[in-house]
């Protein structure tokens, strides 16, 4: 089926002389496909960004088309049809119960996970967030560092095989630097919500310990 989805798109620039930026006429439309149904791998639209405008610009505009479907999925669902998808893909998120939990729980730092490594499927990751307490701004900065995070480590990946002899020296240790800053900034937040949990629940006149007993996981 992937193959057969690539052969379409490679088909269907070749029939509309399609090329450089112009692509994102092709993979605009194709990505929020994608982002909906999920048809085929996020992957092949990033391949062939690589392919018409090499390693930097093709991760560049793979982050930026990413975002923007994933940012018009959400809001479809939402708003418009989170009945309908909830109808068609309630027994896969069954499946993904325990990150539905962590949605509620951890917020935009699941989402930036989630994005990150291919656990589960863009249009999932897009309707759980839609149907969880999370705001449309934080999700629309966990969707842009997730999907930063997700096309930086791809480029990383790919780039020695798409690309033999590329200098990814510099790519990786970025890398490396932006993840140790989201992990210290993950561990503030976790560090500042317990602290706020265990002041509230002093003030209501229940010990931290009996009050951890009692918080929902």
């Amino acid at each position: 089926m992937g193959e057969f989805i690539s052969d379409g798109i490679d088909w269907l620039l070749e029939v509309t002389s399609l090329d450089g930026y112009g692509i994102l006429l092709v993979t605009l439309p194709l990505a929020v496909i994608q982002g909906l149904l999920g048809f085929f791998p996020f992957t092949t639209l990033i391949l062939l960004y690589i392919s018409a405008l090499g390693l930097e610009a093709g991760l560049v505009m793979s982050w930026l088309t990413g975002t923007f479907a994933s940012v018009v999925i959400f809001y479809l669902f939402r708003y418009f049809i989170s009945g309908w998808v909830d109808r068609k893909l309630s027994k896969r998120i069954q499946r993904y119960e325990k990150w539905q939990n962590s949605f509620q729980r951890y917020g935009i730092w699941a989402i930036i996970f989630l994005r990150t490594l291919p656990i589960m499927p863009n249009n999932l990751i897009s309707f759980m967030s839609s149907v969880s307490r999370i705001g449309s701004v934080s999700y629309i900065w966990s969707s842009l560092l997730g999907n930063l995070s997700h096309i930086w480590l791809f480029g990383i990946i790919s780039s020695t095989i798409l690309m033999p002899g590329t200098d990814i020296k510099w790519l990786t240790i970025t890398y490396i630097i932006f993840c140790l800053v989201l992990l210290i900034l993950f561990a503030i937040v976790q560090y500042r919500t317990k602290r706020k949990e265990s002041h509230t629940l002093v003030n209501s006149g229940v010990s931290p310990i009996q009050g951890e007993k009692n918080l929902p996981l």
